[in-house]
Order: structure tokens, then sequence, then C-alpha cells
């Protein structure tokens, strides 16, 4: 088991290393453009790419975010709780958040077999969309994994460490 979890969270941290690598690109054609926009030499596509980036970014850093926990929560009343009843808690949401999740991946995944299906892309750069889709739907199902994890960690006791 600790195999799994060494793994899942081997492939969360690569994933955020793509969602970063994503970011500064969007950041920087951003930049570039605002500067290039002063001398009246726009980049053409800007808005399709910061689009396309955007996405990338929010889908690939889920997994990690979970993984580390470091997205917003409240807890106030769950701390009140005994652990048992904590532990219980966490378990019934994290299985919400999975099925959550593989129904987002599986969709995604439908979505983009019909977005290639149907040869579908932008309007300026003609850049296709359903890589961008698959990669969402990736990142849901390893979204999972994480929330596999969790059950994992919670049940062996190792959660609130």
């Amino acid at each position: 088991m600790e195999r799994f979890l060494r793994i899942t969270n081997g492939i969360s941290r690569f994933l955020n290393t793509i969602a970063g690598v994503s970011l500064t690109f969007l950041m920087t054609l951003t930049i570039i453009d605002v500067v290039l926009r002063g001398f009246k030499m726009p980049i053409a596509g800007t808005y399709e790419l910061v689009a396309f980036s955007g996405a990338v970014v929010i889908g690939f850093a889920i997994p990690r975010t979970s993984w580390l926990r470091a997205h917003i929560f409240v807890d106030f009343f769950i701390l009140k709780l005994s652990r048992r009843v904590r532990n219980g808690f966490n378990l019934v949401t994290r299985g919400m958040v999975f099925v959550l999740f593989f129904l987002i991946g599986w969709n995604l995944i439908k979505y983009g077999m019909d977005l290639q299906r149907s040869g579908e892309v932008s309007l300026t750069l003609q850049m296709p969309f359903y890589p961008v889709a698959y990669g969402v739907g990736l990142c849901s199902f390893v979204q999972c994994l994480v929330m596999v994890c969790d059950m994992v960690k919670i049940v062996g006791g190792k959660y609130d460490e």
C-alpha cells in the first residue's frame, strides 16, 4: 500500500509541475502581449492560449492541492468531534469527492471524444480542444486516486499526521 501512495504522490507532483509550467507560460504570454499592444503589435490568439493554459493550470493542479490539503476548508466544527466520528466524516466526504471526480473525468473523456470526432478547433489559432478535455479528464481520475489514498491514510490512522 505504501508503494501505491508513493506512486500517486509522484503522479500528482508531475501533474503539478505541468500546471506550473502552464502558469508560467500564461503569465509570460500575457505580459508580452500587453507590452506588444503598446506598440500596436498584439499576439494573435492570446485569448485562446490563455484559456487553454488556464484550464491546464486548474485541472492539473487539483490532485497535488488535494494531496497536500492546501485547499481551503472549514474544520471548526469537525475538530470538536471525536477522532472516530471525524474519521467517519472524512471517509464519507472523500467517497463523495471520489464519485464526483470520477463522473467529471468520465464526462470530460466522453466530451473530448466528441470534440475529436467533430474536429472542433479554436477560432484564431485553429488549435483542437480535445487534448485539454482529455488532460483535465485524466487529472480528474488522478484526483480519484488521491481520494483513495486519503481513505487509506484515514483507515491507517495516518491522515492527521
